[in-house]
């Protein structure tokens, strides 16, 4: 490749990074360039680390031809069982060992490598192969996110050549880095909405980071939390609490999420969460979808754990309509992105009445008066309370204990659920 094109090239891969072309497409756009400037790839494959809560990495392909291959896949952590052996047999990890940045190999001279992935190319009539490793200062580390490993291939029978070879020197590292970019812009949205929710994540990222900076909004609470926690957790080994938690953290966030509600806090064992939407209404039936599949993934969780001889609980939930400030909290250099308000507030004094009424699930009046007649008929009150701190008593309600006892009953509730 001649000194012009490759110039094009690399200018291609700066603007299109700077602009967060996804990492797939600009693999794809690479080797298609490159081919059409006859530096004639076959294949490409690129990985990098990330920092994320599952996978360890993402990885990247292009071919030449069409293959039942994805051109993206996530993987898991290499530091053990077969993952592990695995790395230790690649050859990014030979290189890592032996301090090689570039790898050339001949795919036709099968003695002289070791590397089982070799011989397949070599099998599908691929001739030639270089590999790179271009590794990250401290500064431009991210978790495990410190390296960018490719290897590119030909079938060409002479190989690369001097000429390709030098062009590949001089693309690969721009191309590392317009990948690089990319894949922290997908650092910083996984963690956005691991930590801080999903919603949350969207206002923040847009700019919204100015303490004080909030916003008025009506909101349907959601505050739970388990029951008999603290004794369960003084009553197993150390190490079991946090799986303990997290599993009872899982079955309510995924609840949560899938009736379309914004999970805000996350507090010992309890969760704070909300539901918006133009018709409060609606806000309030995704309320009581979550709270109803949230009961039916305790079930799930509850045979798991049991059948394991590990502790089971349950928990309590309330559910509250009120006005909110939603928005930036806190100090100049520490903030949270969350709702406060009397209303939330009285939510989490609502669940905590959950154990004096033996009732699992709670809802305020302002939460019953604002649903539709037929949500309404699945509520009962169970009386009229003060709550502590909150200046004023006030009716509370749960739902129809037939909807427990009767399946037509509870067939007529999962529907109106779902309508």
């Amino acid at each position: 490749m001649e000194l012009i094109p490759r110039l094009r090239l690399t200018n291609w891969l700066v603007s299109q990074g700077l602009t967060g072309l996804p990492e797939n497409d600009l693999i794809r756009g690479f080797c298609e360039r490159c081919c059409a400037e006859g530096l004639g790839l076959s294949r490409g494959m690129v990985f990098i680390d990330t920092l994320h809560p599952i996978f360890e990495g993402r990885g990247f392909r292009w071919n030449d031809a069409e293959t039942n291959e994805s051109d993206v896949f996530e993987y898991g952590s290499t530091s053990e069982g077969e993952a592990a052996q695995a790395w230790r047999s690649s050859i990014f990890y030979h290189m890592l060992e032996n301090g090689h940045e570039e790898l050339p190999i001949d795919l036709a001279d099968r003695a002289a490598h070791r590397f089982k992935f070799v011989n397949e190319l070599a099998e599908k009539g691929h001739k030639h192969l270089v590999a790179y490793v271009h590794q990250f200062g401290e500064a431009g580390t991210m978790g495990q996110m410190d390296c960018v490993y490719s290897y590119w291939v030909t079938r060409r029978d002479e190989g690369f050549g001097a000429q390709g070879l030098a062009a590949l020197r001089d693309l690969v590292p721009v191309l590392g880095l317009a990948i690089k970019s990319a894949a922290q812009a997908d650092i910083t949205k996984t963690l956005g909405r691991v930590y801080l929710g999903r919603d949350t994540a969207e206002q923040v990222l847009r700019g919204r980071i100015t303490r004080g900076v909030t916003e008025r909004i009506n909101a349907v609470l959601w505050y739970s939390d388990l029951r008999g926690s603290t004794a369960i957790s003084e009553s197993i080994d150390p190490g079991e609490i946090i799986p303990f938690l997290n599993d009872y953290a899982q079955a309510s966030i995924d609840a949560i999420h899938e009736a379309g509600g914004e999970v805000l806090k996350l507090i010992g064992d309890g969760v704070l969460a909300m539901f918006t939407h133009d018709n409060m209404a609606k806000a309030k039936r995704a309320a009581l979808r979550a709270e109803y599949r949230f009961r039916r993934n305790m079930r799930t969780l509850n045979a798991r754990r049991t059948a394991e001889g590990r502790p089971a609980t349950s928990a309590h939930v309330g559910l509250h309509v009120g006005e909110v400030f939603y928005g930036n909290i806190g100090s100049d250099d520490r903030l949270d992105f969350t709702v406060v308000g009397p209303a939330v507030n009285e939510v989490s004094r609502i669940a905590s009445m959950c154990r004096s009424v033996d009732r699992e699930l709670l809802m305020s009046s302002a939460f019953r008066s604002g649903l539709d007649a037929a949500g309404r008929n699945y509520l009962v009150s169970t009386g009229r309370y003060a709550l502590r701190g909150i200046g004023r008593a006030q009716d509370l309600y749960t739902l129809d204990p037939d909807i427990a006892a009767d399946e037509v009953v509870a067939g007529k509730y999962e529907r109106y659920l779902v309508s």
